[in-house]
């Protein structure tokens, strides 16, 4: 038998367990910050969808620094449902989440809030713009699950090329 001082981590591992040394995030809230819906036809527009309907949907992600380590982060969603007769509604949503991040990398802070963060207010917001679209008389728009690593990843990419087609465009120095 030989004697060990070494208490053993509770997981059986070292520092890496650490609670401090883990990165966290931390849902303080979530809130509308933003809503719009509009049914500019109605009651019209509820007699029937026309011919040729059509939804247009948009999302967008941000973040703003609320305090130290707090951050919020936004899922801007806009749907526009047209046929021949017109517009039938318009939805304009801000739907936010306010997060405590600890031991975040600077490195992973804008992945984190453009990812991770919209992927845990996404339900919410889903069911906000269900309920929305069927009390303005409508069938509820249920929304598909939305890949927020894609869209930052495509974001990404777009910003290089954009970066790159600016450093072709400028003249070199002499």
């Amino acid at each position: 038998m030989t004697d060990n001082n070494e208490t053993p981590a509770p997981n059986g591992h070292g520092a890496e367990n650490d609670p401090k040394a883990q990165p966290n995030i931390q849902m303080l809230g979530q809130y509308i910050r933003d809503l719009s819906f509009e049914n500019p036809h109605a009651p019209a527009s509820l007699q029937g969808q026309g011919e040729n309907p059509k939804m247009h949907i948009e999302v967008n992600v941000g973040a703003k620094k609320v305090a130290d380590d707090v951050y919020e982060s936004a899922i801007n969603f806009n749907a526009k449902a047209t046929s021949d007769n017109g517009t039938a509604y318009e939805l304009e949503l801000v739907y936010a989440g306010l997060v405590k991040l600890e031991n975040v990398p600077d490195n992973m802070l804008q992945p984190v809030l453009l990812i991770n963060c919209p992927t845990l207010v996404f339900p919410f917001l889903r069911r906000v713009v269900a309920d929305l679209t069927r009390e303005g008389g409508f069938p509820p728009l249920m929304l598909d699950p939305i890949d927020f690593g894609g869209l930052y990843a495509q974001n990404i990419k777009k910003q290089q090329q954009e970066a790159m087609k600016h450093a072709a465009a400028e003249p070199p120095e002499s």
